[in-house]
């Protein structure tokens, strides 16, 4: 099968627009946000929105160069430190409050879409969650968990309606996650830089920043061409890391995830799917995948340290996309690429300040459309009011990673993980 045309269908799909010029020259402002992902858009456009304008944005590349431009588009409330989790380690009232804002993240991005028409594809028809598994336990488990302690209501799809949507035998019964949507990731980022650009904020692509000190009671940012003086500076750099600050840096493990796209399928779309919602399954190595507007098959999974090339992307997911949907055999794929996800150990966001005007939000694993929405919402809180919301993650801080060991750790973990999943699927025939 031929190498992948384009490296991204996201790129190759992206609404075009006139690049932010790089920075030059000297600069004044209250805030400075080094990352051009979501976190750093989100805490930028939360600042205007609050009527704090005088904020400067540098990305190293372009708008959602990173994870933010290359995930699989799904808005769903929650963290990779699953609910079980969170709610041992904090208790039910906070594990619930923590848990509420990813759900105002999801409503928050719906409001955005619409109140700055945002073009990204948007498809709110929901999340299934389908069992690997022919044991309905963990389903079980997981509704009564969400509606006892969240106060969230997923339905029960049997596998006989679950089998007339997603047309696979790999599947037995599965969850139903109303709320929830799925979009364009990178067109839902340049959404959002035009968004805070046209109130003030002024973006700045093809701006490394170099180096960071602090000068006087703020900061100083320097970059190929210019620099920066400010009150505030927000590391938002996400898996690609900005080598300013190293207990920040070092916080975190960059861990790729893999995506595919077919050709068009045309009618063949129908032979597999009747459903617009996106699908993941239980396992804990899952696939997640979703139709696109022109009938597409959007497939991702995998966890990996290696940030794979498009060749072998496209063998590995070819392969899992046909063990569940084996209709589509001789089905070309046109798109392949990868990205990376920046993850804690404890598998929680890293949100924070160190009370001189630095702040840092990362480590959103693979979870990051509503959760960095929650976070720029508490840092622009943070910044432009004094709120001190932000504190509630103070229980997830910069637990070191111990990298390079900690990406053997990581990877060994998801092997034991894909391990269990293949025994318990063998064990049940």
């Amino acid at each position: 099968m031929p190498m992948p045309a384009n490296p991204s269908y996201y790129q190759a799909t992206a609404t075009p627009y006139a690049p932010y010029a790089p920075l030059s020259g000297r600069h004044e402002t209250k805030v400075a946000i080094i990352g051009g992902g979501y976190a750093g858009l989100n805490t930028a456009l939360g600042l205007a929105e609050r009527g704090v304008r005088d904020v400067v944005l540098l990305e190293r590349e372009r708008i959602g160069h990173g994870a933010s431009g290359r995930n699989g588009g799904f808005v769903f409330a929650g963290y990779a430190l699953g609910e079980q989790a969170l709610l041992d380690r904090l208790g039910h009232e906070r594990a619930r409050a923590l848990f509420r804002l990813t759900l105002d993240g999801v409503s928050r991005i719906r409001a955005r879409i619409a109140d700055y028409r945002i073009a990204c594809d948007a498809v709110d028809a929901g999340v299934i969650w389908a069992n690997w598994f022919r044991d309905p336990q963990v389903l079980r488990e997981r509704q009564r968990l969400l509606a006892e302690h969240y106060g969230v209501e997923w339905a029960w799809l049997p596998a006989n309606e679950l089998r007339a949507l997603v047309r696979s035998d790999r599947y037995y019964d599965a969850l139903y996650e109303r709320d929830a949507l799925h979009l364009h990731p990178l067109n839902y980022a340049i959404g959002l830089a035009a968004a805070a650009s046209e109130q003030g904020v002024r973006i700045y692509e093809e701006s490394p920043v170099r180096r960071l000190e602090r000068d006087g009671a703020g900061w100083r940012l320097r970059t190929n061409a210019g620099e920066v003086h400010a009150e505030h500076v927000v590391l938002a750099c996400g898996g690609y890391l900005a080598g300013l600050e190293k207990r920040v840096d070092r916080a975190v493990l960059p861990i790729a995830t893999y995506v595919i796209a077919t050709e068009p399928l045309g009618a063949r779309l129908d032979e597999c799917l009747a459903t617009r919602a996106a699908i993941y399954d239980t396992r804990f190595a899952f696939d997640y995948y979703r139709s696109l507007p022109d009938t597409r098959l959007l497939w991702g999974g995998r966890i990996s340290v290696r940030d794979r090339s498009p060749r072998a992307v496209q063998r590995l997911l070819l392969r899992d996309l046909l063990k569940v949907f084996p209709q589509l055999q001789g089905v070309r794929v046109e798109y392949a690429w990868s990205g990376l996800m920046s993850y804690a150990r404890h598998q929680m966001p890293q949100l924070g300040g160190d009370g001189r005007g630095l702040w840092w939000a990362q480590a959103f694993g693979g979870h990051g459309l509503s959760s960095t929405c929650a976070a720029g919402e508490l840092l622009a809180a943070a910044i432009a009011e004094g709120d001190l919301s932000w504190r509630q993650f103070e229980a997830f801080g910069l637990e070191r990673a111990w990298r390079p060991f900690g990406l053997f750790a990581a990877q060994a973990s998801y092997w034991r993980a894909e391990s269990r999943d293949w025994l318990k699927r063998r064990m049940e025939g």
